[in-house]
């Protein structure tokens, strides 16, 4: 049962539910996917912040939180709120009805906020934005569901930035830039952007699994985290991309960014320009400790992607 699955990560994460013999797979998503699905799959047109009645549900299923208002900037403050939280009550709510025993929920290293100076699963939470508090408060929903009754299990995973086939966010419009030529260094290079392949997300989930004793909380990303420069140079040699015009200081960009948006250039918001110039060093500590074998690396996982349907296009 995968709540908010028939987005990016929830397309990874259902086909590699099949191809571990689960024969029914459900999604239950405000929108369809607009991905295709195996005979396994299902979808079921649900809001997470409405009670969530699913007919067929037999047994105690594996449950899957990945429902989120996230895009930032991009959405009013409530909305995060809203969607975040409530659907977090929402979806315990469901494991309380169904007997559900198992639950991964997908938070997001923006409890922790930017950051210069690494941080782990140990420091502590200081998000900045909605969407971060948000996310902070329904980690707390999740984790009073899992101390309630013995015998359950949470994993609750904080992600970096997340790329890959289908991801149509921050690293989709940085290798739009670098193609077209328009992508300048925002007043630095050595910004750190905590990152990693969809793939080893997945693999992670499972992986974790085995230390929610009765939960288990980690980040998600590269060991270390690499900068702005290393993402860009690994799109240039295992992509083919341009290089970076080269690096503007940052007052001079967000102007440009400033009229840019005025007229009508969505990607050129002043607040993204921003996140690029602003560090996420963020460390998984727990993931690196347990021992997990990542699959990719940055230039591996870009690689992976660039082989991806359509080939070459990094969407």
């Amino acid at each position: 049962m995968l709540f908010g699955g028939a987005g990016f990560i929830g397309r990874h994460l259902a086909h590699a539910l099949v191809a571990r013999g689960h024969g029914r797979v459900i999604l239950c998503d405000i929108a369809a996917p607009r991905w295709s699905m195996t005979e396994e799959m299902e979808f079921h047109q649900r809001d997470v912040r409405r009670p969530l009645h699913v007919r067929g549900v037999d047994g105690s299923p594996l449950v899957f939180d990945l429902a989120a208002v996230h895009r930032t900037p991009g959405h009013a403050v409530h909305e995060y709120h809203e969607t975040n939280e409530q659907g977090a009550r929402e979806v315990v709510a469901f494991c309380e009805r169904h007997g559900v025993t198992d639950l991964w929920f997908t938070s997001s290293i923006a409890v922790y906020g930017p950051t210069e100076d690494p941080v782990t699963e140990e420091s502590p939470l200081r998000p900045e934005s909605a969407y971060g508090r948000s996310k902070a408060a329904a980690e707390a929903i999740h984790e009073e569901w899992a101390r309630a009754e013995p015998g359950r299990r949470l994993v609750t995973v904080r992600p970096g930035t997340v790329f890959g086939p289908g991801e149509g966010g921050n690293f989709t419009r940085l290798a739009w830039a670098l193609k077209r030529r328009r992508f300048l260094y925002p007043g630095r290079r050595d910004t750190i952007k905590a990152c990693g392949y969809v793939g080893d997300l997945v693999e992670s989930l499972f992986f974790m699994h085995r230390h929610a004793d009765p939960l288990v909380t980690y980040n998600f990303a590269y060991d270390p985290p690499p900068t702005i420069e290393q993402v860009c140079r690994a799109f240039m040699e295992v992509g083919g991309l341009p290089a970076p015009v080269g690096t503007v200081p940052l007052p001079l960009i967000l102007v440009a960014a400033r009229a840019l948006h005025t007229a009508g250039f969505e990607s050129f918001r002043p607040e993204r320009v921003r996140k690029l110039d602003r560090s996420t060093n963020i460390r998984p500590r727990r993931l690196v400790e347990a021992g997990f074998p990542y699959p990719t690396t940055l230039e591996t996982g870009i690689a992976a992607w660039r082989d991806a349907a359509p080939a070459g296009e990094f969407v």
